[in-house]
């Protein structure tokens, strides 16, 4: 049989290894993609860990996928081969369960994530269930779009749900591989958009993202910079410290809303006098469908949003993975094939 390269798992917390595999069928419903770039995201430790309950090794990590459409298996309509395709976080719902039957389908109760469920894109090919495909507009390649598919989705989604208004305030807390997403998304949006984030060594990069205003959490107040502003009526929490969310939540407007989308395990305190003076609130969101991630990479390519990326070849996966690991990363790395 053929074979490709892939980077795989083969226990909990063990090292990620070049190995070869053979090239995958798929099954009905199902179609083979042959991945171009693959992001390589923090919840990708989720799987070299095995901190996923159930997680079957080995296991090949990855689930911001970008390729094309390489085979199709039975019962697939609407692809055809040589289309550019993505693959997010959402990699397939059941369309049984009560959430689905009320098309809440990121919420699946038995939703599907590539590099969890089946193996993901650190591979030369990889399967998935068609109803996890997004199109891929012509005007990205494929390294932008392969992080659009986890980070983009997320922050854009989030903005669009939030219900704020063009000229709102919009607070992206966070200048990482989510918030230099999301302070361009906001700013395209026509968001009254503040960047904030620590030391004023990303002042310059905030404004060229498209930040009309920068805070420095380690010099300034960020509720008293933000109430001289009018106060947020939305607060994208991007950062993973609870901490620093609740420093931040007293900069909410009337009627204002703390999104949050970066993962703590610290708990957010919320001031409960405010929340009812102010009639504010605290939300999560969770991504999206593979539709919002075709949304997301249209907006992108229409609005010219672009990640920040260092770019790695498939056999140095495991360099590529530590150096995101590290936080060092300016801001996202991308596996490219060969």
């Amino acid at each position: 049989m053929p074979k490709m390269k892939a980077v795989q798992v083969e226990s909990a917390g063990g090292p990620l290894q070049l190995v070869e595999r053979d090239i995958p069928e798929p099954g009905e419903g199902q179609v083979r993609i042959k991945v171009q770039a693959c992001g390589i995201c923090h919840s990708d430790s989720l799987t070299k860990e095995g901190h996923w309950p159930g997680l079957q090794f080995p296991r090949v990590p990855g689930h911001e996928i970008a390729g094309v459409v390489d085979a199709l298996g039975a019962c697939v309509e609407g692809w055809s081969p040589g289309q550019r395709v993505g693959v997010g976080w959402h990699g397939g719902h059941c369309g049984r369960c009560a959430r689905c039957r009320q098309g809440d389908f990121v919420l699946c109760e038995k939703a599907q994530m590539p590099g969890i469920s089946y193996d993901g894109g650190y591979a030369e090919f990889i399967v998935a269930p068609v109803e996890a495909l997004a199109s891929i507009p012509g005007e990205l390649a494929d390294a932008d779009a392969a992080p659009l598919l986890c980070a983009g989705i997320t922050t854009f989604n989030a903005l669009r749900n939030s219900g704020a208004r063009a000229g709102d305030v919009v607070a992206i807390l966070g200048i990482g591989g989510l918030g230099h997403l999301g302070v361009q998304f906001a700013s395209k949006m026509g968001f009254n958009t503040v960047a904030i984030a620590r030391g004023q060594d990303k002042a310059a990069l905030a404004k060229e993202l498209g930040a009309h205003h920068y805070i420095d959490s380690s010099a300034q107040n960020v509720p008293e910079a933000l109430g001289k502003l009018g106060g947020a009526r939305v607060i994208l929490a991007t950062v993973t410290s609870g901490k620093a969310m609740s420093a931040a939540i007293g900069g909410l407007g009337l009627n204002g809303k703390m999104i949050m989308v970066g993962v703590s395990e610290e708990p957010v305190e919320v001031p409960i006098t405010q929340f009812i003076m102010g009639r504010h609130s605290v939300q999560g969101w969770p991504s999206g469908t593979s539709a919002d991630s075709q949304d997301t990479l249209a907006f992108s390519a229409l609005s010219g949003v672009k990640p920040m990326i260092e770019v790695f070849p498939l056999e140095r996966a495991a360099e590529a993975y530590d150096r995101m690991m590290s936080g060092e990363a300016r801001f996202r790395v991308v596996l490219k094939m060969a």
